[in-house]
C-alpha cells in the first residue's frame, strides 16, 4: 500500500480512505478492468456480421483493450491468493460473461463445439484467451507487429483451428 500510495502522489492514509485493506484496492483494480474489458466486447460485437467478422472484432476490441493495461493484467492475474471468496466469485462472474460471448460465436463458427458428450467451447474459447492474455509478456507495441496484425494472426488461427476441432 505504501508504494501504491508514493507511485499515486498520495497519502497511504488517504488511500486506506478509499480502500479499507489491500484486498479491497486488488479487488477494484481487478474489477474495473474486467468492467471495461466486459463494455469493449459488448461495444464491438455486432450480432448482423457474418461469425468470422465478429471474432475478429472482439479479438480486435480484446487486444485495444489491453494497451496500457499490462499492470491491471498482472494484477488480474496474481491476485486470487488476496481475495475474499465473495470478491473471486464477483469476478468469476465477469471473466465467465466475457468468455462466454466467444464461445457463443466459436459455437456458431463450429457448431460441433458443443456436443453434450464432448462439450468443446469452453476449452476452445479458453485456449483463445490464453493466446490473448499472455501476449503481455512478448508483445510490445511499436515492434514488427501491430495489435491489428496480432489480431489479425488471432483470429485465423481460431477460425482455422476451431473448424478442425472434433
Amino acid at each position: 500500500m505504501s508504494q501504491i500510495a508514493a507511485h499515486a502522489g498520495v497519502s497511504k492514509g488517504l488511500l486506506y480512505h478509499y480502500y479499507p485493506s489491500k484486498s479491497e484496492l486488488i479487488f477494484a483494480i481487478v474489477k474495473t478492468h474486467l468492467e471495461e474489458l466486459d463494455r469493449a466486447t459488448a461495444q464491438a460485437d455486432e450480432p448482423d456480421l457474418p461469425a468470422s467478422q465478429r471474432l475478429r472484432r472482439l479479438i480486435g476490441a480484446v487486444l485495444e483493450n489491453y494497451r496500457g493495461a499490462d499492470d491491471k493484467h498482472k494484477v488480474q492475474l496474481n491476485a486470487a491468493l488476496a481475495l475474499s471468496e465473495d470478491q473471486k466469485a464477483a469476478l468469476t462472474s465477469l471473466e465467465r460473461r466475457i468468455v462466454r460471448r466467444f464461445s457463443i460465436l466459436l459455437d456458431e463458427i463450429n457448431p460441433g463445439l458443443n456436443k453434450p458428450e464432448r462439450p468443446l467451447s469452453m476449452p476452445v474459447a479458453m485456449s483463445l484467451f490464453g493466446m490473448l492474455n499472455w501476449m503481455y509478456m512478448w508483445f510490445r507495441d511499436g515492434g514488427r507487429i501491430t495489435r491489428k496484425d496480432y489480431a489479425d494472426i488471432v483470429t485465423t488461427l481460431v477460425l482455422e483451428g476451431v473448424r478442425a476441432v472434433r
